[in-house]
């Protein structure tokens, strides 16, 4: 079972193996292992001082080990004789249960004993930027409408098109690629999968995009809210579960409202139950929250929702009902972790499975025009620190994520919002200096 990492190089020509994990901040962090030495690796690990990266690690604690996971192996298009791919963090033979792939695996295993096995797309959205990262690329892109701007993504065809052939030539199945609503911003669309592999693939696609953008003498960033008054970077998740057998969604019935089973209700249920929660991991920046509660933008709408509520083919709310079967959930955005964003929606929606828990009333309203009509349904965090509130309350999603994980994981957090709160900004001078 599994690839043979060694055999792997030599049929592939691959000299070098980077063998990566993602941190808690989503930091890929990785060591360069010679293909001589992969077989050693494959069995051992890479050893990583944790404490050097964002887990809530000591420089006293043992050395933590990566280990491959020859699955996910995926040589990378641009660069053959390089192949990345993605590990399981254990120290002391233990799994390290605060990682984010782990966490995930763990939630994907607990779903799978209810024979639930989900499977989920992404919409990654990015900016192409300046190398200093102050302006967009793009000095022609100034549209006030420019999402599906012809001309604006034919200037970039040499990168979008780059990163596609290597979709393609990696079996993704690409289907297509837009201009999207902001100047400067892209996205490009894959098949749904499995949610361990959509992890990877997102996690690779973020690094694969970064690395195709410098070679352009660009930037790709996948901020929230990289630029005051365009619409920002969302990460929307569209998610459905199926049987043990791949073939059967369980989230389809026509007979019922929208083509949603009662189970596919109950597991959108607990999306809106544990909402705010949720939004700790799914909107995990300061940065975050200038997205899902900015003002109107150049283009007329910011695309992002800051009410819990849900509705049929409408993309105003944080949840949409598209077609039978599935849903999308479009709070997340382009910091969010791709193993942690897999994982609260599990176990967001496992929890609102075996609670039968009801998604509440459908709102079928244009919310950026009418929303303030909605005076029952909760309003999402207006910042980091209420998310993190928010989430440490929530005893169930901290259970369910697991307990070493949600500490570290809001210690981290706080020290991130307190060092935050305690930076000096103009603006506090701009507003205060002759009080």
């Amino acid at each position: 079972m599994g690839n043979d990492l060694a055999a792997f190089a030599k049929e592939n020509g691959v000299k070098y193996f980077m063998i990566s994990y993602t941190d808690l901040f989503s930091g890929q962090r990785a060591k360069l292992v010679p293909a001589q030495a992969i077989a050693d690796m494959q069995k051992d690990g890479a050893g990583f001082a944790g404490f050097a990266t964002w887990l809530d690690l000591t420089p006293a604690h043992p050395d933590m080990l990566a280990v491959p996971d020859s699955d996910s192996v995926i040589q990378l298009p641009w660069k053959k004789d390089v192949a990345w791919v993605a590990a399981t963090c254990v120290m002391d033979d233990k799994l390290v249960d605060q990682a984010p792939r782990n966490t995930l695996k763990r939630v994907i295993e607990e779903a799978a004993r209810d024979g639930m096995h989900v499977k989920t797309g992404v919409e990654a959205e990015f900016f192409l930027i300046s190398p200093d990262g102050k302006a967009i690329s793009d000095e022609y892109d100034t549209a006030s409408k420019p999402c599906y701007d012809q001309q604006a993504v034919m200037r970039r065809y040499d990168v979008i098109a780059e990163i596609c052939d290597h979709m393609l030539a990696l079996g993704w199945g690409p289907y297509q690629n837009d201009h999207e609503d902001a100047n400067g911003q892209f996205e490009m669309n894959w098949n749904f999968d499995h949610a361990l592999a959509t992890a990877d693939k997102h996690s690779f696609f973020k690094f694969m995009v970064k690395s195709i953008a410098e070679k352009h003498g660009l930037r790709a960033t996948f901020m929230p809210k990289p630029f005051q008054g365009l619409t920002g970077n969302g990460c929307h998740a569209h998610i459905s579960v199926w049987d043990e057998t791949g073939k059967t969604n369980v989230f389809a019935d026509n007979s019922e409202e929208l083509g949603l089973s009662a189970k596919g209700r109950n597991f959108l249920g607990g999306i809106m139950k544990h909402a705010s929660a949720l939004a700790a991991i799914t909107n995990p920046t300061v940065n975050s929250y200038k997205r899902i509660n900015a003002p109107r933008t150049i283009s007329g709408a910011t695309w992002a929702p800051n009410t819990v509520t849900w509705t049929g083919n409408n993309r105003t709310h944080m949840v949409r009902v598209p077609g039978p079967g599935r849903f999308e959930l479009r709070l997340p955005d382009g910091a969010a972790n791709p193993y942690l964003l897999q994982a609260v929606i599990i176990a967001a929606g496992l929890d609102g499975i075996r609670s039968k828990a009801d998604p509440g009333k459908r709102y079928d309203i244009d919310m950026y025009q009418f929303g303030h009509t909605v005076t029952d349904a909760p309003k999402l965090p207006l910042n980091l620190l209420d998310a993190l509130r928010e989430f440490d309350s929530d005893k169930s999603l901290k259970t369910a994520l697991g307990e070493e994980f949600s500490s570290a994981y809001l210690k981290l957090k706080q020290q991130e919002w307190n060092s935050y709160a305690s930076h000096f900004t103009q603006w506090e001078r701009d507003h205060t200096l002759d009080i």
